[in-house]
């Protein structure tokens, strides 16, 4: 039996993430937890005929205690959404809030889930949710993952533009760092199989995958940022770790962790100087099995785009971590 949880799940990512879980034959039963809405979207959703259970749940009469009791995945979509103009950091203090008491329920109610963070800026938000979890004593670094598919998914794509790929996800990309702006890092020279990216084109395609949200904020003229394509996204990591849960092997996807609770991890901070980064993680039956360095195999050009990251990174991840040890007043 696989309980997985949407904390968030009436947003413009929560629903069509709720979506692609309900319809996914491998969840027995989906919880919906938000603080608007959610019984309508449940009940819509209940039509499906698709195996998982859905209910829907509200703050009032133990909303989240009845959400999250006995959740073996809880993906986290929650916070407002970035507009125009606004940097992923004017959203910090909002959604981190957020995070922070969606985190403490999860704590109490399931500490042993995974925990998978959608809410931006994820940068800052997965350092939230570990000091949360270490303040409770129930902190599993092999069970807490920042989303960063997304900008996976958006590699695949764009290099496949350019190489004419017909099923983009057929190439594997491993994109490092962080989840915004300069802290992304696509290791083209390491894509599987290899990739001629023209050296003209190379700038430009970065650029792309780093900044692609501020490309769907635009083309929907300020009404909106990327919810569908990361709802796909949160949708795809979820998938491969309940696919692991379940004892598949061999599932390796790139995920914001923190790397000294890991395998393989503690090399990786010594190279980055950075306690949470994205690399590719292999999932286990315990969450991460181990993480893979590719951080030392970076060609020159990534070199220099990975300074940038570890200055932006460093950063975000304090503000995260200040955040909980100095609330601000």
């Amino acid at each position: 039996m696989v309980k997985a949880v949407v904390a968030g799940a009436s947003g413009g990512i929560g629903q069509p993430l709720s979506l692609l879980l309900k319809a996914c034959p491998l969840i027995d039963e989906l919880a919906l937890y938000d603080v608007v809405n959610t019984p309508g979207v449940a009940t819509d959703l209940s039509h499906i005929s698709s195996p998982a259970k859905i209910t829907g749940y509200l703050p009032k009469d133990d909303g989240m205690k009845h959400a999250f009791t006995g959740a073996d995945v809880v993906v986290i979509p929650a916070g407002i959404p970035r507009k125009p103009g606004m940097t992923r950091d004017d959203l910090f203090k909002i959604n981190a809030g957020i995070v922070r008491d969606l985190m403490k329920g999860a704590a109490e109610f399931c500490p042993k889930a995974y925990f998978l963070i959608i809410s931006n800026p994820v940068n800052s938000t997965v350092p939230i949710a570990a000091e949360v979890l270490k303040a409770a004593g129930v902190f599993d670094a092999n069970k807490l993952f920042g989303v960063t598919t997304l900008d996976v998914v958006r590699s695949e794509t764009f290099v496949a533009e350019i190489t004419g790929e017909k099923n983009p996800s057929k190439t594997t990309i491993p994109v490092i760092g962080g989840h915004s702006g300069e802290t992304i890092v696509p290791l083209f020279s390491q894509a599987k199989p290899s990739v001629n990216i023209p050296a003209d084109k190379l700038d430009a395609l970065t650029y792309r995958v780093q900044f692609g949200g501020d490309e769907v904020v635009k083309a929907k003229d300020g009404a909106g940022s990327a919810t569908l394509s990361m709802a796909y996204a949160g949708f795809r990591f979820a998938e491969k770790v309940i696919k692991a849960v379940k004892g598949e092997s061999g599932i390796i996807e790139p995920s914001y962790v923190y790397l000294p609770g890991v395998e393989g991890g503690a090399e990786i901070a010594k190279l980055t100087g950075c306690d949470f980064f994205s690399v590719p993680v292999e999932l286990g039956p315990n969450g991460v099995k181990k993480v893979y360095n590719v951080v030392s195999s970076a060609n020159d050009y990534e070199k220099k785009l990975l300074e940038a990251c570890y200055k932006g990174l460093g950063g975000n991840i304090s503000k995260g971590v200040e955040f909980i040890q100095n609330p601000p007043k």
